[in-house]
């Protein structure tokens, strides 16, 4: 039983790595795949059989010949099923419907209404995935799957909610009301998670085996991979940073739902500072109140307050990207989410105060997706949830 098992495995194992080759270097041979994965040329052969019946992998053409028959090419066949893909996010939700290779084919983006209680941001999400999944796509392309990046403690695989402050969800078996609801597979994640896997296989971080994916919106989150593969820690509440405290006078106090980084650096708690500060200087605040974009748009209009708060912004960023990197060493870190629109304002600053002050600065980028990210790491994760794919770390 065990040696059968065994068995499985490995063949899980090694179609995960073919297949994740041929996606990432299509078009290949045959050969090509089992010279660099190391494998027997029969083992590829059949393997690429099932990819191919699965329409998972198909022909593209003849390569060149080298002196003996010229191989046949593969090529990852990305349009043959679409992943619908949503970001719930506290107030707002984007949702995608995008084939394999990351193609958004449809895009939407609804504001969540105001007054919603728990049970209506879940009716209001089924009806948005309705919208996505009757959305005009290329016949004969399937629906592979459903993924849903929530706000809030998630727990994997199961797809539970346990606390979406922002949405009022406690303990929410949100995957399984979904799965029974839509009856294609559903997989719910972090939302950070999610954004993390996007910017892994699509985005900022793709070819990079551990990186750091940093969403500063409403609150900040932090999506974590490590050996290709998502880090979600004991208690699956890795990469909650936002509650990494910039200072000892923070110890020892009570600081609400948010963390005391959020409190300070999201976009919430950057226009809560702001407006402190023009208060402390008599000076007017806007009759709808400000927003991030407004402090970052008045400094870069030289206005000396804004300034001020960005300058502030950046040194609680930089004490926050410090630890991360000292502690997990990632090849890149990716700033998104709303406020990293303005990472013109950011990110040079940051590695300025870093430069020096630790072993090793890390490549600091924003993220090229934006607030598709989530959207394209629900392709990831429908694909590793519906294969029995499991990610493999090629060596250089």
């Amino acid at each position: 039983m065990r040696q059968s098992a065994t068995a499985g495995l490995m063949r899980n194992i090694n179609r995960s790595a073919i297949l994740e080759l041929i996606r990432e270097e299509s078009p290949v041979s045959r050969s090509q795949v089992a010279r660099q994965l190391n494998m027997s040329l029969p083992t590829v052969m059949r393997i690429v059989d099932d990819l191919m019946e699965e329409d998972l992998v198909r022909l593209h053409g003849i390569g060149e010949s080298t002196g003996g028959r010229p191989s046949s090419l593969l090529e990852f066949n990305g349009d043959a099923y679409a992943v619908v893909g949503v970001d719930l996010g506290g107030t707002k939700m984007f949702g995608t419907v995008a084939d394999l290779s990351g193609t958004i084919q449809y895009e939407c983006y609804v504001p969540h209404e105001d007054g919603n209680g728990p049970n209506d941001y879940l009716e209001e999400l089924c009806k948005f995935i309705e919208m996505l999944l009757d959305a005009p796509r290329p016949p004969e392309q399937r629906i592979r799957g459903i993924g849903v990046g929530a706000p809030g403690f998630t727990l994997a695989p199961e797809g539970i909610v346990t606390y979406a402050p922002s949405l009022g969800w406690r303990d929410l078996p949100l995957q399984e009301i979904l799965c029974d609801r839509f009856d294609v597979p559903v997989v719910v994640e972090n939302d950070v998670n999610l954004t993390a896997l996007g910017e892994w296989g699509f985005g900022g971080g793709r070819g990079a085996q551990n990186l750091v994916s940093i969403a500063i919106g409403t609150g900040i989150g932090a999506g974590i991979i490590i050996g290709s593969a998502i880090y979600r820690g004991h208690n699956q509440a890795a990469g909650e940073v936002g509650y990494l405290l910039p200072g000892i006078e923070f110890l020892g106090q009570r600081h609400g739902q948010f963390g005391v980084l959020e409190n300070l650096a999201s976009g919430s708690g950057i226009a809560e500072r702001a407006r402190q500060l023009l208060q402390q200087e008599k000076k007017p605040v806007p009759p709808g109140g400000l927003t991030a974009h407004d402090v970052f748009a008045a400094a870069r209009d030289g206005e000396g307050w804004a300034q001020q708060v960005v300058s502030e912004t950046v040194d609680y960023l930089s004490l926050a990207i410090a630890s991360i990197s000292t502690l997990l060493d990632p090849e890149v870190i990716i700033l998104g989410g709303g406020v990293a629109r303005s990472a013109d304002l950011l990110i040079e600053p940051i590695l300025e105060r870093l430069e020096g002050v630790i072993p090793f600065v890390p490549r600091l980028v924003a993220s090229p997706l934006g607030r598709r990210a989530a959207a394209m790491g629900a392709i990831m994760l429908v694909l590793n949830a519906t294969t029995e794919y499991f990610v493999v770390k090629r060596l250089p």
